[in-house]
């Protein structure tokens, strides 16, 4: 593995299920424990009822494209090597909606509405990041 020079999450005490989770190849999310709204980005508090508690529940990993763009532009310098490369806001099957980017196709393949599934890519020891293949489409050179 390469040395990963990009910027990494910082990991702490609310998310580290989240993260722990995506090591062992698992999207996993806050569900509250009262009305069952399973939610994202994480939070101390449920955003439909208020409630505190919650369970970290397993998500299927499967979602549809929700909005989709490719940047040409460096934006950041860590990504400089990447350009052109997408950045994709993903609808998943369970409600919430998370960015991320769709892998194994070139750029100009996936459109929105286009059915997604997780896969993960390991950048460190300790950090593997949830991306998305589009479902029924073999992986073609990016």
């Amino acid at each position: 593995m390469n040395e990963y020079l990009k910027p990494l999450p910082c990991i702490d005490g609310s998310n580290r299920p989240f993260w722990e989770a995506a090591r062992q190849g698992h999207l996993v999310m806050q569900q509250c424990s009262a009305c069952a709204h399973v939610r994202f980005p994480i939070s101390h508090v449920c955003p439909r009822c208020l409630a505190l508690e919650h369970q970290w529940c397993t998500l299927s990993g499967r979602g549809t494209i929700y909005s989709y763009i490719v940047y040409h532009q460096v934006y950041n310098p860590a990504f400089k090597h990447d350009v052109p490369y997408n950045v994709a806001m993903i609808q998943l099957e369970e409600g919430p909606r998370l960015f991320s980017n769709v892998v194994g196709v070139a750029n100009d393949v996936p459109k929105v509405g286009d059915a997604v599934q997780v896969v993960f890519e390991e950048v460190t020891p300790e950090v593997s990041l949830p991306r998305f293949r589009l479902c029924g489409v073999d992986a073609q050179s990016a």
